[in-house]
């Protein structure tokens, strides 16, 4: 793995172009390959992030690709799937998003891929879980941006009612990618100091807007796409750059939390290997607890995806 390797984005939706192109404007990723079960779209969808790249320019080279380009790819993305529609929640696209996935494993098994696997397909967590299993992938090569762009939401506005600078803010979302995501308070820096510095921030209501957030997108304007594109790119440029930073994904979790045999998103530290380690951070009692709740709600998902198509590898 270089580092500016190949990103193969399967997926030229609102979210797979606006990936590509968040990619390709950081100039951290030498080429990217777009696939669609669509080739004309993929086609456009290359054409007009490489129109993009001109000025300023760019050497990224983004084309249109088949699922052969996931072989030899360092990163392959998985960004299939339908859109929430108002009212929806993610858990609601269950169903569709198996069955979809069920035939691109079908596809994806026998390219004996090398590299990276990350999921961004909604239920975020429940995606994550049934692609891992299914590619038979240790956890390090295989997982979902899980609370990555809830993470970055809390951040904003943490932000917006403090006056603090965002690079200031240290804070995570934990758990599902949904609607039972949680905060650990406890974890939160804002200017060097804590949450609890700050007596005039709401707990509850900082949790309702981080859980809303992406439906307040939705509802303006029918799909979220720029927030999921930068976090890719932020993602994809800590593993091909060897970063070691921690980021809060959907990894597969083998006891830590107290928790097994499930994805959700935790802290995770990034690099060349993918993820490296899980870390663990010293939550309070009663964030464990809200962590294990939410983690009861991704594991009963999990199982309705295996019982509507079983993707465990053979």
């Amino acid at each position: 793995m270089s580092s500016q390797g190949k990103i193969a984005i399967i997926g030229s939706g609102h979210v797979g172009s606006h990936c590509a192109m968040a990619l390709a404007a950081g100039g951290a990723v030498r080429e990217i390959a777009l696939i669609d079960r669509i080739e004309a779209k993929a086609q456009a969808q290359a054409l007009d992030v490489s129109d993009a790249l001109s000025f300023p320019p760019s050497s990224t080279l983004v084309r249109a690709g088949t699922y052969a380009d996931c072989a030899d790819a360092d990163i392959v993305v998985i960004a299939i799937g339908e859109p929430r529609l108002p009212g929806q929640t993610r858990l609601d696209l269950l169903g569709n998003s198996v069955r979809m996935l069920h035939e691109l494993l079908g596809a994806l098994k026998p390219l004996d891929m090398g590299g990276i696997v990350i999921t961004i397909t909604n239920p975020a967590d429940i995606v994550a879980d049934y692609v891992q299993r299914g590619l038979g992938l240790p956890r390090s090569r295989a997982f979902g941006t899980g609370t990555l762009l809830d993470s970055a939401r809390l951040i904003r506005l943490l932000s917006e009612r403090t006056g603090f600078a965002r690079a200031d803010i240290k804070a995570f979302a934990l758990g599902e990618h949904g609607d039972s995501s949680t905060i650990p308070f406890s974890q939160i820096s804002i200017g060097g100091r804590p949450f609890e510095a700050f007596r005039d921030l709401d707990r509850s209501g900082l949790l309702e807007r981080t859980r809303l957030s992406g439906m307040d997108v939705i509802n303006g304007k029918g799909s979220t796409e720029f927030g999921i594109g930068q976090v890719l790119s932020v993602l994809c440029r800590s593993i091909l750059q060897d970063e070691k930073r921690v980021l809060p994904l959907s990894a597969l979790l083998q006891g830590e939390y107290g928790q097994r045999g499930l994805h959700c998103g935790v802290p995770c530290l990034v690099g060349r290997g993918g993820i490296e380690e899980v870390v663990e951070l010293a939550l309070e009692g009663s964030e464990l607890a809200e962590l294990g709740r939410s983690c009861d709600v991704i594991r009963k998902h999990i199982a309705m995806a295996q019982d509507i198509a079983p993707s465990e590898a053979p």
